[in-house]
């Protein structure tokens, strides 16, 4: 582990060169790790893992559509994929990547299987730090950790496939055997992170909630939609406020801003867009600075895990839950985008 200082504040830090897969594969070469879902991150996850050589079984619901998508990836039933009793009777190491609202409703069956020395091992602080909304509260005897990867499942394998890992927060929680840190690190290694910073399940979740709502997606989508509004109400065609709203910014400019930090990218624009940038992105803090700081009360009193919990226990929470994604889709920002999506050079040779 190592200090790393970040603006004057020193954050622990671990990263391959200092943790190599070699040594993640030795701490746990005794283990089993069983993998409980497999919808967001269960599959990158899982077959990371395999990849980089760690004894991995999936546990789904049998006859589920993950289920299937776990079989059409490679894992065996009755050898390499169970039911999610039995795979949580055979691991060491259980990684809980069921929703918010699934690990809840399993929870009584994978209590039941934490015997002393086991292993938990979560990639969301959510129902450990809400865990009077949720009951999840684990025995004393057994490990408590996380590894947060700082993406989706599909980007955790994308990256990995092409030889790249990604950043991760780890955190621990309860150590029971003292072996905690060497289990956490390891397989946020074998998951494919070259790079894991510390944090705890409520910092995690807090962080995390937020930027979902946030700058991740909410605010983004909120900022989009108003930008090409006022592009379309002022006389500008959808293919020219899509682009100049969302595809200069997602194609050219957030790779450069990922690669350089947008101070480089404000120092290499034109005169025009540097001025104008300068004078504007104050106001844009201030007038939404209130927003985050109600957002985050929110997210710390517990108010948005209530609101989560309720909304995914409703009897017909996925028929209203599609209506609305699909009114997302149906509006004509994301309409157009389809379409520009296809003329792009690429989609075309």
């Amino acid at each position: 582990m190592a200090k790393m200082n970040f603006g004057g504040v020193e954050e622990n830090v671990v990263t391959r060169s200092e943790f190599p897969l070699e040594k993640a594969r030795e701490v746990l070469k005794n283990e089993t790790i069983a993998v409980l879902g497999y919808g967001v991150q269960g599959p990158g996850q899982s077959l990371n893992l395999k990849d980089n050589g760690f004894n991995v079984i999936v546990g789904q619901r049998k006859g589920s559509r993950s289920w299937d998508k776990a079989v059409e990836d490679g894992w065996v039933p009755g050898e390499t994929l169970f039911d999610i009793e039995e795979a949580c009777e055979k691991a060491t190491i259980i990684e809980y990547l069921l929703s918010d609202a699934g690990q809840i409703s399993v929870w009584p069956t994978v209590k039941k299987h934490l015997t002393a020395g086991k292993a938990l091992y979560f990639s969301h602080g959510f129902g450990i730090t809400y865990n009077d909304k949720t009951g999840i509260v684990p025995p004393a005897d057994v490990d408590v950790i996380l590894v947060a990867p700082k993406g989706s499942g599909t980007s955790l394998r994308r990256l990995f496939l092409q030889g790249k890992g990604i950043n991760s927060s780890y955190a621990i929680y309860q150590d029971a055997t003292g072996k905690a840190y060497e289990r956490v690190i390891a397989l946020g290694v074998g998951v494919g992170s070259g790079y894991l910073f510390e944090t705890t399940f409520k910092r995690e979740v807090y962080s995390d909630l937020t930027g979902e709502r946030g700058t991740l997606m909410g605010a983004i989508q909120g900022i989009f939609a108003a930008q090409y509004q006022v592009l379309r109400e002022n006389g500008h065609t959808p293919s020219e406020a899509f682009n100049e709203t969302v595809e200069e910014l997602s194609q050219s400019l957030m790779p450069l801003i990922a690669e350089n930090g947008m101070d480089w990218m404000y120092a290499n624009c034109s005169t025009t867009a540097q001025r104008g940038a300068l004078d504007w992105w104050k106001k844009f803090r201030d007038a939404t600075l209130p927003v985050f700081k109600d957002l985050y009360e929110s997210v710390k009193t517990g108010n948005e895990a209530q609101i989560s919990i309720d909304a995914n226990s409703r009897p017909d929470y996925r028929e209203k839950l599609n209506a609305e994604l699909k009114e997302l889709h149906d509006s004509e920002i994301w309409r157009t985008g389809e379409t520009v999506r296809a003329l792009r050079p690429e989609r075309s040779k």
